[in-house]
């Protein structure tokens, strides 16, 4: 069954949209607020996100920005009463897949949503991630290091995948908590340094060189060893 995240701060058309889904055989979920969707779309698996321009907290422009940078390939339909060309092209250049103009009919909102998911299913998985003796699987959402598999939380995973799409990359902190902790602002530097000390506590084999290198003053790498 295909799972689809409804983004959308208006309580009674976020239920009729989650109604109107689940009647077309879609399992859906709601968010009413930027920062709770793009915590939700980092760390679970969704076939489609439906998602509110205008939001508190992180507006779905942004929201999107977000997930791109973070390589969350997932589809996006973006809604807005906003209709002028120039919004448009923002949006659809922030990374959104479709844009459909507020107000609309349900049996246009589910045309392109069977679109956007057939699409979505003509598609590839993303492959698998292999630095050195370490593999992440980003669908099945598992990580081995050699034949051993190592347990991660949702961050950790977040945070892993991160560097690994990009090996040997300098990221710094900043770049880091605006992708996997979204620059939540409770959130703090050295949860980067507190989190890259537990992936090496789990990754790292006595007597090897991390594979995750510290950049002094900037950030952090992921290197084969």
């Amino acid at each position: 069954m295909k799972r689809i995240l409804v983004v959308e701060d208006e309580a009674y058309l976020a239920s009729r949209l989650a109604q109107v889904l689940e009647e077309e055989g879609y399992a859906a979920e709601t968010a009413a607020a930027g920062r709770e969707a793009l915590k939700a779309a980092l760390s679970e698996e969704f076939d489609l996100l439906i998602v509110d321009w205008m939001l508190p907290e992180l507006d779905g422009v942004e929201l999107v920005r977000r997930l791109r940078a973070a390589e969350v390939a997932t589809p996006v339909l973006l809604l807005t009463a906003r209709d002028q060309i120039e919004d448009r092209v923002e949006g659809l250049d922030a990374g959104a897949d479709d844009y459909l103009p507020k107000p609309f009919a349900f049996a246009e909102l589910l045309a392109r949503v069977r679109a956007l998911t057939r699409r979505q299913r003509s598609q590839p998985s993303e492959p698998l991630l292999r630095v050195g003796d370490v593999v992440l699987d980003p669908a099945r959402h598992v990580v081995w290091r050699g034949k051993e598999r190592i347990e991660l939380t949702a961050k950790e995973f977040a945070l892993l995948a991160t560097l690994m799409r990009r090996p040997g990359q300098v990221f710094t902190r900043p770049v880091l908590l605006e992708t996997v902790w979204d620059a939540d602002a409770k959130v703090y530097a050295n949860v980067v340094d507190l989190y890259v000390s537990h992936l090496r506590n789990k990754l790292d084999r006595e007597g090897e060189p991390s594979h995750i290198r510290t950049v002094r003053g900037v950030g952090y790498a992921f290197e084969e060893r």
